[in-house]
């Protein structure tokens, strides 16, 4: 009593531990908090997944895009001008002439164009104002169609502006004024008003750099460049459009501008489509800002000069398809010196840097009907130019004395495709873009070179669609900018402006066009992009499924129908080539496995894809269709050079002789009648082209389940 410690429970000494219990609401917390991270990681593996989708699907159908037209060029190129099937698609390339100004000045003419009584849309006055370019937007916001008549009024005042421009602007901010960077846009008006909504329209204090790609895809191109037009004409100095690859006239063949301008103009549509080719042809190519930030809309090669780019006629690059076609002509004391023919000026025949072979047009004189089509394609792709380094092609393109082609023409083309077609890549070095089909990848080892040499410190670039509407690279010295929010489907990205002060920072502006995609929570867009990206993959799948069968086979030599989940993957990706986690994807495309095997013949037919019920006997004509869909749809429009939307038996005939000599496939004409007569419902001797690919489209069952 007395000299021990009084109290159980005294306090311990501080250096003393203790175990104390974490409490109940703490160890939820934290569980929660772990869930919760998984569930985000989930959602995000999800995310990107879907995207690759996305992202392969469209490069894969670009690159059948350049085979295609690489195909018309080798017909333009390789077969005598009296031969059927260059008679057949000459027009499109024949329409690059350059015309004299007179020429064109009556071409750009609207004063026989009648404003109608009836029309209730907005009435123009030039020039423009704008409180008339403000009328022009309000309407088209109300869902209002501009006269024929204004149309190619705003038309002919932006071409006799743009030919004043040179090929690189040069703009300049002060502390008084930022500026404001646009990506590509493709047609979205909702994404161009919510633009100005949360920015303000151009004016002389708030200019504006527009980076290419207004048109394709999107509904409403149209709308987009007249709104770009009319505040290029009420603000020159401040309203700046470089080019895109998608201002092409005959890229808009495939990707919908020219079925828009068409379905919108009935009666003023190909004059409206003829004055936008030239146009597109005079738009400059690039904006530098304060000297120091470069803003182009593909990128740039190890090639690139911005002092040969602002040197050249970017006017004779009517399409980047195929570079300008000079020809020999004589001067008066009878030497020969190359020249613009009038009648034909347009096109190169020689080597096509990123597109085609180099060096083909030195190794290979114009060939006559006696060589066949597909022994040319065959030799052709024998010599396919991605067999060469990037340097290489360079060089050979450069030493080749093409019959028709003259070497300026041909190196300031390159020029205009890196700048159009390029995309940057994490490795040093410059390879050409096989996945697109067109231009360059260019590293940071590039990128560091070509600033050092312009003495830049950015680069801002578009051409790319990017989930969170921009991304930096190469050590943050370029910059992609998207300006298209939910590009593949509702929800699937944002869209991005920039603006920039005299700091020349940008400051990045994200936001989401649509207000379904607003109110979805993080789960249910990805839910809902998730399946829009899966439907796009089972239509690619089941096109192809002849293909698959004869891969899975290779992994089933006993024909038990059963084959392996990682067979299947790589059958899969051998046959479709669009680097795809296939594995991963598993999960949602394989519905019942067994032992870790899965029936492949059983997993085609449920694909939930429903086939048209036309009754058409060659099942190879309908696999074809359904595989080239695109790639028919184009040839139509091309064969259709009136634009009247209806093609005769024999034109039907030609289309598919074409598009076999393309695939390499024969196709007997029986097959082909067959198919016509089948598809023409009122017996008029015609086919309805958009009724055609409406009837061969493919439906996803489960989407309408």
């Amino acid at each position: 009593m007395g000299c021990g410690m009084g109290k159980s429970g005294a306090k311990p000494k501080k250096h003393d531990k203790v175990n104390i219990s974490i409490p109940a609401a703490i160890r939820a917390a934290v569980l929660i908090q772990r869930w919760y991270r998984q569930h985000v990681a989930r959602l995000e593996m999800r995310r990107r997944c879907t995207w690759n989708i996305f992202q392969s699907i469209e490069y894969a159908k670009e690159h059948d895009q350049i085979k295609l037209y690489n195909f018309f060029g080798h017909l333009m190129d390789h077969f005598t001008p009296a031969s059927r099937e260059r008679n057949l698609i000459s027009h499109i390339f024949h329409e690059n002439k350059v015309c004299r100004d007179i020429e064109l000045e009556r071409y750009f003419c609207y004063k026989s164009i009648e404003v109608t009584e009836s029309y209730t849309g907005p009435h123009l006055s030039f020039p423009m104002t704008f409180c008339g370019v403000s009328k022009l937007v309000e309407s088209f916001k109300h869902k209002q169609q501009l006269h024929a008549r204004y149309v190619v009024q705003i038309l002919g005042e932006t071409w006799r502006l743009l030919r004043n421009l040179p090929n690189i602007n040069h703009v300049y901010v002060c502390r008084a004024k930022e500026i404001t960077i646009c990506g590509d846009l493709h047609g979205q008006l909702e994404d161009l008003l919510l633009i100005f909504y949360k920015n303000g329209l151009p004016s002389p204090e708030k200019p504006y750099v527009f980076n290419g790609d207004f048109v394709d895809r999107g509904k409403n191109s149209l709308e987009v460049l007249l709104i770009l037009f009319g505040f290029l004409l009420v603000y020159p100095s401040d309203v700046h459009l470089n080019r895109g690859n998608h201002e092409d006239h005959i890229v808009n063949m495939r990707y919908g501008f020219t079925k828009e301008v068409l379905g919108k103009y009935r009666v003023h549509g190909k004059k409206i489509l003829g004055l936008l080719q030239k146009i597109f042809s005079w738009l400059p190519l690039a904006t530098i800002i304060n000297h120091k930030v470069l803003v182009i809309h593909g990128g740039i090669s190890n090639v690139t000069d911005l002092n040969v780019i602002a040197a050249m006629d970017r006017h004779k690059y009517v399409t980047t398809l195929r570079p300008p076609k000079t020809t020999h002509q004589k001067d008066t004391g009878g030497k020969t010196k190359k020249g613009r023919s009038e009648k034909d000026v347009g096109l190169v025949d020689g080597p096509h840097h990123g597109f085609t072979t180099p060096g083909w047009e030195r190794d290979h004189p114009r060939r006559q009907l006696s060589w066949s089509l597909e022994e040319e394609l065959k030799k052709r792709r024998r010599m396919a130019w991605f067999d060469h380094s990037y340097g290489e092609m360079m060089r050979s393109d450069s030493d080749s004395d093409s019959e028709s082609g003259t070497g300026t023409d041909a190196d300031e083309w390159k020029q205009i495709v890196d700048l159009l077609w390029s995309d940057p890549m994490p490795q040093n070095g410059c390879t050409p873009n096989e996945i697109r089909g067109g231009g360059c990848y260019w590293g940071p080892d590039v990128t560091q070179a070509f600033l050092g040499k312009h003495n830049l410190q950015l680069l801002v670039r578009s051409h790319e669609c990017k989930q969170d509407g921009y991304e930096f690279c190469h050590n943050r010295r370029v910059l992609t900018l998207f300006s298209a929010s939910n590009y593949y489907e509702v929800g699937s990205n944002r869209g991005a402006y920039i603006r920039m002060g005299t700091d020349l920072v940008p400051h990045l502006i994200q936001y989401r066009a649509s207000r379904t995609c607003r109110d979805l929570s993080l789960r249910q867009s990805v839910g809902w992009v998730e399946r829009s990206a899966l439907r796009a993959l089972r239509e690619r799948l089941f096109v192809h499924k002849s293909d698959l069968i004869s891969a899975f086979q290779e992994f089933d030599p006993n024909s038990t129908g059963m084959i392996s989940l990682k067979d299947w993957a790589c059958a899969t990706e051998k046959v479709l080539k669009l680097g795809l986690p296939w594995r991963t994807l598993r999960v949602q495309l394989i519905s019942t496995t067994e032992h870790g095997l899965m029936n492949y013949q059983q997993w085609i037919k449920e694909l939930s894809i429903r086939e048209p019920t036309l009754q058409i006997s060659d099942t190879s004509i309908m696999e074809t269709i359904y595989r080239n869909h695109s790639n028919l749809e184009t040839i139509f429009q091309i064969i259709d050079a009136d634009h009247s939307g209806s093609i005769s038996f024999e034109e039907f005939r030609q289309t598919w002789k074409l598009l076999s000599s393309h695939l390499q496939t024969d196709i007997s004409d029986d097959a082909i009648k067959g198919l016509a007569q089948s598809i023409d419902f009122n017996k008029d001797g015609s086919i309805d082209i958009n009724e055609f690919m409406e009837a061969f489209r493919l439906v996803d069952i489960s989407a309408h389940a």
